[in-house]
């Protein structure tokens, strides 16, 4: 099998009109995005499908899966899970997204260190997201970010709420674990 040379881009824009499907941009950066496990497949599945009817049901807006674009800043990111409110989606619907969802799910993996999830939840808070989970399948947590000051950490016996983002949302920690 032949080395394949990707170019990199330079710019955010080069890399929205660029093809890098298993890639972020982060600072003038590709970063490679590592094949997901099982279990990271698992927990990006379950909340998907718990969200996914409560915000069709009460037709609040849309779900976006990994492969969605997102400008995060100067950023390009591909949340695990995202959901945009109805009125913020834009209409022409083929090209990235041009703003940070308004809620960002990002399952950890293994290979993901914790800095690096606090930069990235803290990324799209800058942004303009309201809401931020970061779900740790390993210890079956959840670390909720609203702001650089709210933060909380919760287990499996305690309930996960969607405010401000995903209004009246809520489910228990341990069903994105079934």
């Amino acid at each position: 099998m032949e080395n394949e040379t990707i170019e990199h881009p330079s710019t955010l824009a080069e890399f929205l009109e660029g093809n890098y499907e298993s890639y972020e941009f982060v600072e003038g950066k590709l970063i490679p995005m590592a094949a997901a496990k099982i279990i990271h497949g698992d927990v990006a599945a379950e909340i998907l499908g718990l969200l996914f009817h409560y915000v069709k049901e009460h037709q609040l807006g849309k779900l976006y899966t990994a492969e969605t674009v997102f400008t995060v800043g100067n950023r390009a990111r591909k949340p695990d899970v995202a959901f945009v409110a109805s009125e913020r989606i834009p209409d022409n619907l083929w090209q990235n997204f041009p703003i940070p969802p308004d809620l960002a799910i990002e399952v950890v993996s293994e290979t993901d260190t914790m800095q690096a999830v606090h930069e990235k939840a803290f990324e799209y808070l800058d942004a303009g997201t309201q809401l931020v989970w970061a779900i740790e399948p390993f210890s079956q947590t959840v670390i909720v970010y609203r702001s650089s000051t709210d933060i909380s950490l919760l287990a499996i016996d305690d309930t996960l709420p969607g405010e401000p983002a995903v209004k009246g949302f809520r489910c228990r920690v341990a069903d994105l674990f079934t």
